[in-house]
């Protein structure tokens, strides 16, 4: 029985391996990809609490040393190759990275990264210029220690005070439904979700399922259990909930931004997969066979090397070939086949190296001992030794002088522009929105007012506005390829603004050109929330006349959101949106050709092609290629700003 279990199940990992790769690689294409990782917590809390219940039931007690020595042999010696090997990588090839090294390998050797992430404003989410970690996904594995640590003495509570086995069950079924609750109510439409979907208390109920499934099912007492009938009830409920686990898996609607995942999608998807892993579980029917065989044996028994390594290698090439930015569109499949192919060599041979031999303290003294003898005595031991401590020194000193390690100063420029701003862009909207309210009050007041007095009131404005013209405003930017009246006439657009990163690095200079403008932009958005952005905004009588788009750096849309989008503003309004320069990622073209498409569907709907503006001025940009820099945001703003006065006619 054991031997079917464990390559069945080795099989469910691959599918969560291979969905959370394709994640990583497209998330364009396999939003709910990052649901791999609920496979890996169902399994680890059905495996550990199945292990304990059965020496309960078994001898009276749980062996907890033991458990730990196992789990600390089995786990940290990949761990800490990774650690180390990354270390390395960073010290010789991408020092931008070393800025709090050291805090990153300690958190994860203490197991707490996922808290260390989240009290850093390490967001899952936030990939920007050159500055994206190697060691993001590191969260769950924090996750996975903490549960080993403290899940023995959580059980040996429940099994002192609950005692039967039912009554454990309801109380774990019990946490899980209060964690995803937690999860539901800490949510908020349009703010990072780091906090939530980092959270050893957010993300519990994928454990807690799994483990009131090892009570209620334990493997060791399935045989003979089952009739040929549950067989085929069993082999039914094993297609629907593997349907539905692909299904949301590989569907936008569990786009991990959207509010769906939160509100109860990812519980759902923990669920199907516990009822799933049951199903494996039982010795009749057809999955465990089905889910066994060479391909996902192999890929469900290195899942473990194949997650450590799939973010390193995929920041570390991509960096590597953003070189090739204006032509990296032309090779997009084959950069990523490279990268599957990298991470799958890398793992295979970690998998050898840590997972089939194991290390002794005495194995690694000697190994040591041989490597300083004189005269050197060449052997394939002393050339794997040799090349294990050159990583450890290297690494080493990355992590020991990471302390004395600065952040990169341009990536660290943006970010602090883009912190700076978010915290400036509520009281700056604020004064917006009651400089607009003042000036409908005054149109009003003016148009009630009788014929005369509105000729008189009309005369006078003109006088004003002549004499105003010839007061020059924001003469700075008239270098950047603005003209004075279009910078005048920008005074008076009332608009509202929705974007990402990209608008939000220029959020401080575009308040500055439009007065009475809202800006809401943050980091990592999608098109994909900006229906329910506009629905707030006009709920609340703040969409204005002109409404700015600046989303899909960070992936396409369908044409059913922009329709959405579209029934929002209405007919009366005018849409801006713009285009994106973002060349290291495969859906720039999409997305410009897309939203070139919908103008001539669209009559009110304008594209700003910043594209073709800005694409071939480097120098605008960061290292990403995507964020323009203190000089291209100036072009960025004002570019925006005369294209809208131009086809808005307010000049």
């Amino acid at each position: 029985m054991k031997k079917r279990y464990i390559t069945g199940y080795a099989g469910l990992r691959a599918l969560a391996v291979i969905g959370v790769i394709l994640y990583h690689l497209d998330p364009d294409h396999f939003g709910g990809g990052y649901l791999g990782v609920p496979v890996f917590l169902v399994l680890t809390g059905y495996l550990v609490t199945n292990q304990i219940m059965a020496a309960y039931r078994n001898q009276g007690y749980f062996d907890i040393k033991s458990f730990y020595q196992r789990r600390f042999k089995r786990l940290y010696p990949p761990l800490i190759a990774m650690l180390w090997l990354t270390s390395a990588y960073i010290v010789l090839f991408q020092r931008n990275l070393l800025n709090k090294l050291y805090q990153i390998v300690a958190s994860n050797l203490l197991g707490v990264y996922n808290w260390w992430q989240i009290f850093n404003g390490q967001s899952y989410f936030e990939r920007f210029a050159n500055n994206e970690s190697p060691f993001t996904h590191l969260w769950t594995i924090a996750i996975d220690w903490q549960f080993y640590l403290l899940w023995p003495l959580v059980m040996a509570l429940l099994v002192k005070f609950a005692k039967k086995r039912r009554n454990i069950f309801w109380v774990l079924v019990g946490l899980s439904v209060l964690s995803a609750l937690e999860m539901a109510l800490l949510f908020r439409p349009g703010q990072d979700t780091s906090r939530i979907y980092y959270g050893t208390d957010t993300r519990f109920f994928s454990l807690g399922l799994g483990s009131a499934m090892a009570v209620l099912w334990p493997f060791e007492e399935l045989d003979n259990r089952f009739t040929q009938k549950d067989g085929v009830i069993l082999n039914w409920t094993g297609l629907a909930t593997l349907f539905g686990m692909l299904l949301l898996m590989f569907s936008p609607l569990m786009n991990a931004q959207t509010a769906f995942p939160y509100y109860g999608g990812m519980f759902i998807f923990s669920f199907f997969v516990t009822v799933f892993a049951a199903v494996i579980a039982a010795p009749v029917g057809i999955w465990n066979r089905l889910m066994t065989n060479p391909v996902f044996n192999w890929l469900g028994s290195r899942s473990y090397e194949i997650y450590l390594y799939q973010f390193p290698v995929m920041i570390f090439f991509e960096s590597r070939v953003s070189d090739l930015a204006d032509h990296v569109t032309l090779y997009v499949t084959l950069y990523r086949v490279i990268e599957i192919v990298l991470i799958l060599l890398i793992s295979e041979i970690t998998y050898r190296l840590f997972e089939k031999k194991r290390y002794t303290s005495e194995g690694i003294r000697y190994n040591l001992t041989k490597l300083f003898q004189w005269p050197v005595k060449l052997s394939k031991n002393w050339l794997k030794t040799a090349a294990f401590f050159l990583v450890f020194l290297i690494g080493s000193s990355g992590i020991i002088f990471s302390p004395l390690a600065k952040a990169d100063n341009k990536d660290g420029a943006l970010i602090k522009t883009i912190n700076d701003n978010s915290k400036q862009q509520a009281e700056m909207n604020k004064k917006a929105l009651e400089s607009i309210k003042s000036s409908r009050k005054a149109a009003k007041k003016s148009s009630s007012k009788k014929s005369k007095q509105t000729s008189k009131a009309k005369t006078k404005s003109k006088t004003t506005k002549s004499k105003s013209g010839g007061k020059k405003v924001n003469q700075e930017f008239e270098k950047y390829g603005i003209s004075q009246a279009d910078l005048q006439a920008a005074q008076k657009l009332q608009v509202t603004a929705i974007g990402d990163s990209v608008m939000a690095s220029s959020s401080d200079i575009l308040h500055q050109l439009l007065p009475h403008a809202v800006i809401d932009a943050t980091v990592s958005r999608q098109a994909n929330v900006a229906p329910q952005l506009l629905q707030s905004y006009a709920q609340k009588g703040e969409l204005q006349d002109n409404v700015l788009i600046g989303l899909g750096t960070n992936g396409p849309f369908t044409d059913d959101e922009v329709k959405q989008i579209m029934q929002i503003v209405g007919p009366k309004r005018q849409l801006f949106w713009i285009n994106v320069v973002v060349p290291t990622r495969s859906w720039q073209n999409q997305v410009n050709q897309q939203l070139q498409a919908l103008t001539k569907k669209y009559k009110n709907l304008t594209v700003i092609d910043w594209y073709g503006y800005a694409h071939s001025q480097s120098s605008w940009f960061y290292d990403d290629k995507t964020h323009p820099n203190n000089v291209g945001q100036n072009y960025y703003s004002t570019y925006i700003v005369k294209e809208m006065v131009r086809a808005s006619g307010s000049n």
